[in-house]
């Protein structure tokens, strides 16, 4: 089975002292790096800080845009993992390991494999 795992934190890199920034960083590359080791690595990557993101919107055809991340919300989405792992167990242990889930939080949700969804492409 395939899961996201959300990594969201109040602070994000660009927000810490170049030090602790740099040994988050190493953190997650030993992660990573396990990770791919075992087998468990689809893919993932780090995101830019909230206030760069633009919110989409579409109402009665029209398309309106805002600054920053839908919700009010001191934590903010930091990156993501794709995981593969046998049951959501399994998959809640790859993500305890996450270096943010010791700042924030990892929300963890399968990634939908059924026939329609499928026959998108999106997998």
């Amino acid at each position: 089975m395939k899961f996201i795992c959300l990594i969201c934190a109040e602070t994000v890199m660009e927000q810490m002292a170049p030090a602790d920034a740099e040994k988050h960083y190493q953190e997650y590359a030993e992660f990573t790096a396990d990770i791919k080791r075992n087998g468990h690595f689809i893919g993932g990557n780090r995101l830019t800080p909230a206030d760069t993101a633009i919110t989409v919107r579409v109402r009665n055809g029209k398309v309106s845009t805002t600054d920053g991340p839908f919700a009010e919300t001191k934590e903010q989405l930091g990156g993501y993992y794709v995981i593969e792992a046998k049951d959501l167990n399994e998959a809640i242990q790859v993500a305890a390991k996450i270096p943010g889930a010791r700042f924030g939080c990892v929300e963890v949700r399968p990634i939908a494999e059924d026939p329609q969804t499928l026959a998108l492409g999106l997998n």
